[in-house]
C-alpha cells in the first residue's frame, strides 16, 4: 500500500531570481541567479547535485526544447537532466521529479529547476502559436482572461450573490496582492493600488478588469533536495524543512463532455487538495496551515480556490476575503509575497518561486512580510482553462512537526 512521500524529503536550499521585465538577462542568466542563492542556502558544492529536473513549459521563447542549456549553465558534472513541462505547473512538476527520484533512493541529491523567459517576444499576453493548417484544427478559439471570466457569473449564479459582491471580493484579492507584492524587492510589481482604482482600470473580459490579471514577466526559481538523514549529515539539523506532500489531478474530460460540472470551481483543485490534505495527515487545513501560496492568474481564480482548497466554505469566500480572512494580518495569509498578480507568471518559475516563499516564511527570512512562527504552508498550482486543466498541490513544513 502506498504512503507517500511525507517527511522521505528535505528541502536543504532555494534560490529565486528577481522576476521582472529582465531584458539584461537571458533564461541561462536567470537560472544562474536563483541557483547561486540555492547552492549557498544549501551549503553544498555543485559536484553534490546528482541529477536535475527543469521545468520549462514555452521552449522556443526561452531556450529550446532539450534540457541542456540547464547543465551547461551550471556546470553540473554531467549528470541526468530531465526537461518538463505541465502547463502553469511546470514549475511544480520539476519539483515532484526531484523529490520523487531521492524518495525513491534513485539519487541522494537533485536539483529542481524552473525558468521562463518571455517578455522578450513583446506580446502582452503568452505567447500564442504560429497559425497553419494544423494549429488552425485545434487551437481554442479563446483568450485566457475570456475563459476565466466565465466563472463570475456561474459562481454568482450558484450562490445567490450579486455582480458587485463579487467585483468587491475580487479588487480586494488583487488589493491585497498589490499591498503584499509592495513588501518583496523581488516582484516585478512593487506598486500600491487603491481598490477605487482596482474597480475603475480598464476592462479586459468582463467582469474582470487590468487588475483583476496577472501580468507576464521573466524569472527562475530552483530546490535542491535530498533525504532528512543526508540532510542532517550536512548540518542541516535546525529548521529542517520537509516536503508533506505533493499532489497532482489533471481533468479528465468530466468538465467538458458531462452536465455534472456547472463552471463555477475547478474539480481538479478540488480532488488534489483532498489527496494532498491525507497524504501530510491534515484534518483541518483552515487551522493546520500558517499559510498558502494559490495561482492568482485572475482575481477570480484565486476567490473559487479559497472555497476548493476547503479554506472557506462553499459560496462564502466573498465575505471571507472581504473581512480580511486572508490578508497578511489575517486568520489564513494568502499570497503573502504578491502572488502572480504581482510577480507575474513565467510558467516554469511559477510553483518552484511558491514554495520558496513558504521555504523562507518557515526560516524567517521573509524580511517585512515575515509572518510569526510560521510552521507549515500550502502552494497551489492550476494550469490551462476551467474546463480542461491541471491542478498542482504542494505542502511544506518543519520536519520535527508532530
Amino acid at each position: 500500500m502506498a504512503s507517500g512521500i511525507k517527511d522521505k524529503v528535505a528541502i536543504i536550499g532555494m534560490g529565486c531570481s528577481r522576476f521582472g521585465e529582465r531584458w539584461d538577462c537571458n533564461a541561462e542568466d536567470l537560472m544562474l541567479e536563483a541557483y547561486a542563492e540555492c547552492l549557498e542556502d544549501a551549503g553544498i558544492e555543485t559536484p553534490q547535485v546528482e541529477a536535475a529536473w527543469l521545468g520549462l513549459c514555452y521552449d522556443e521563447q526561452s531556450m529550446g526544447k532539450s534540457a541542456i542549456s540547464l547543465p551547461q549553465a551550471l556546470r553540473l558534472a554531467n549528470v541526468p537532466v530531465t526537461r518538463v513541462e505541465n502547463l502553469c505547473a511546470t514549475g511544480s512538476e520539476a519539483l515532484r521529479g526531484a523529490a520523487y527520484a531521492v524518495a525513491a533512493g534513485a539519487c541522494d541529491i537533485a536539483l529542481a529547476m524552473g525558468v521562463e523567459k518571455l517578455k522578450d517576444t513583446g506580446f502582452g499576453g503568452l505567447p500564442g502559436r504560429s497559425m497553419g493548417t494544423f494549429d488552425d484544427l485545434w487551437l481554442p478559439a479563446i483568450s485566457a482572461p475570456g475563459a476565466f471570466a466565465q466563472i463570475c457569473p456561474a459562481y454568482t449564479e450558484k450562490y445567490d450573490i450579486s455582480a458587485a459582491e463579487l467585483k468587491q471580493a475580487m479588487a480586494h484579492v488583487s488589493w491585497k496582492s498589490h499591498e503584499n507584492g509592495a513588501l518583496n524587492p523581488k516582484a516585478h510589481l512593487q506598486n500600491r493600488v487603491t481598490k477605487e482604482r482596482i474597480l475603475n482600470a480598464p476592462m479586459i473580459s468582463s467582469p474582470l478588469g487590468m487588475f483583476d490579471c496577472c501580468g507576464v514577466s521573466d524569472g527562475a526559481a530552483c530546490a535542491i533536495v535530498t533525504t532528512p538523514e543526508i540532510a542532517r549529515k550536512l548540518g542541516k539539523e535546525h529548521d529542517l524543512v520537509s516536503i508533506k506532500s505533493m499532489q497532482l489531478s489533471l481533468s479528465n474530460g468530466a468538465e467538458m463532455f458531462y452536465d455534472s460540472w456547472d463552471g463555477s470551481y475547478a474539480l481538479t483543485a478540488e480532488i488534489a487538495s483532498q489527496k494532498a490534505y491525507r497524504e501530510a495527515g491534515i484534518s483541518d487545513p483552515g487551522t493546520e496551515l500558517d499559510l498558502v501560496e494559490v495561482h492568482d492568474c485572475f482575481s477570480i481564480t484565486e476567490l473559487i480556490t479559497m472555497e476548493d482548497l476547503a479554506l472557506s466554505e462553499r459560496g462564502g469566500a466573498c465575505q471571507d476575503i472581504v473581512e480580511g480572512k486572508f490578508d497578511r494580518d489575517g486568520a489564513l495569509p494568502c499570497n503573502i509575497d504578491g502572488g502572480l498578480k504581482c510577480f507575474g507568471h513565467p510558467l516554469g518559475a511559477t510553483g518552484l518561486r511558491m514554495v520558496y516563499e513558504i521555504y523562507q516564511q518557515i526560516h524567517g527570512r521573509a524580511g517585512d512580510r515575515q509572518l510569526t512562527d510560521v510552521r507549515q504552508g500550502l502552494t497551489h498550482n492550476l494550469g490551462g482553462f476551467p474546463n480542461r486543466n491541471v491542478c498542482s498541490i504542494t505542502i511544506v513544513g518543519r520536519h520535527d512537526m508532530h
